[in-house]
């Protein structure tokens, strides 16, 4: 890549809901969304909740002539949902299923069936190497009560930790998905500090479309309006986040979201809003000013995100030890039932109610000894998240001492020089 050299790439991002036989005009929206990508001709489109593979390889065949190359993300009983379009081959590809995704019996959420995932893409443009994420965390049903907290904080610190280990050969990152975040969040202050990636929205040259850069916002026929009543402006959740290694610079040119209806037709793709960014990479100039010196007040902002984290995932830890304890008890309950019921048959008193009694008495036992495993399972994620954070948080306060020692140093040291 020359010195002067300067790489333009139109980056697409849409969470579609695509939910089969309940997502409103789903085929209908799937193809004038096909439509306005082959118009529009990005480098990359990105879209999370494509939930059928036959909604997939009709869109990827409609496609084909403009973005030849494509992926679907599986994983899960309904699949990631995550899907990648591209016009540029695809050098590389992997995907990272989240350790915890919600509860399975809560069946009427859905996420835990789901298997939301990372997926990541890695493309090779004019000398450069690009690694592509797209992801969809665990949704927010209820922000006053929210029991997924610590699940979605602990998926923002896998997706971080992820994206971390990932990049390390790659010149320029881009993060794009549905967090279920908005911006100040735990999780999504989590992922930036850790990664260090930009916000499109906050970085931009030039932003069109919905206030505050909304992507659920109240003028979209298929949202519903109840959810959003404490936000009349709509909220932000889907992102645009990227960053560039040392000696490489990456701008956001320009940022749009569709505002709540189809740019042509005039009805919306989805209940989210389009994202699209244009963003320039080049090489940067030198940089002749002295080394920066890494005080207290550039450390401080990651150890007290990390902190934050580590509380929120114990107490996280506590309500699964809580739900442990309670399966554990019903299953006392269940077996000291199932004895009793046993002894009653042996002993020649095989009433109704006793045959009645043990068919439930059994499927009480199986069942509250699946919940007891699952939490079981659950408490091990927490705390491999807890202990993957208080490590990072470990490392970053010895940075910050040794930064705080040798601050009077150096300066004693330009003291004497002059």
């Amino acid at each position: 890549m020359k010195p002067n050299f300067s790489l333009r790439l139109r980056v697409f991002n849409l969470n579609f809901w695509g939910i089969l036989y309940w997502s409103k005009h789903r085929v209908d929206r799937l193809q004038r969304l096909g439509d306005f990508l082959n118009i529009e001709s990005f480098d990359l489109a990105l879209l999370e909740e494509v939930w059928s593979e036959q909604d997939f390889e009709s869109l990827r065949q409609k496609l084909l002539p403009t973005y030849p190359a494509a992926h679907y993300f599986r994983s899960g009983v309904f699949g990631s949902g995550l899907c990648v379009f591209s016009k540029h081959p695809i050098q590389e590809l992997t995907q990272h299923v989240y350790t915890l995704n919600g509860y399975p019996y809560m069946i009427h959420h859905g996420d835990w069936f789901s298997g939301k995932a990372v997926g990541l893409v890695v493309l090779h443009l004019s000398g450069l190497v690009f690694n592509a994420y797209v992801t969809h965390l665990h949704a927010e049903y209820n922000r006053q009560k929210d029991i997924y907290l610590a699940h979605r904080v602990a998926q923002a610190w896998e997706l971080a930790q992820f994206i971390h280990h990932t990049s390390k050969r790659a010149d320029v990152v881009l993060l794009c998905g549905d967090l279920n975040l908005h911006p100040k969040d735990l999780g999504c202050r989590l992922l930036k500090e850790w990664t260090g990636l930009q916000d499109a929205y906050l970085e931009t040259q030039d932003f069109r479309g919905c206030d505050e850069g909304c992507t659920m916002v109240p003028q979209n026929c298929y949202v519903n309006q109840q959810e959003l009543e404490p936000y009349p402006s709509g909220i932000r959740i889907d992102y645009v986040l990227y960053k560039a290694v040392s000696g490489i610079y990456i701008s956001c040119k320009t940022l749009k979201t569709t505002t709540g209806h189809d740019p042509h037709n005039g009805t919306p793709f989805s209940d989210h809003e389009a994202l699209m960014a244009t963003l320039y990479v080049r090489h940067s100039p030198p940089q002749h000013s002295p080394s920066p010196t890494h005080g207290p007040a550039e450390v401080s902002p990651l150890i007290a995100v990390l902190k934050e984290a580590w509380t929120e995932l114990g107490l996280g830890m506590a309500q699964a030890h809580w739900w442990a304890a309670f399966a554990s008890c019903v299953i006392g309950l269940g077996l000291l039932l199932l004895v009793l019921l046993c002894a009653l048959v042996a002993g020649g008193q095989t009433g109704e109610v006793t045959w009645l009694l043990l068919s439930p008495s059994v499927g009480l036992v199986l069942g509250a000894g699946a919940v007891y495993l699952f939490h079981m399972k659950e408490i091990k994620g927490l705390c491999k998240a807890q202990a993957e954070l208080q490590h990072v948080l470990r490392r970053a306060k010895e940075a910050q001492d040794l930064s705080v020692v040798s601050q009077p140093a150096q300066q004693e040291d330009r003291a004497e020089e002059q």
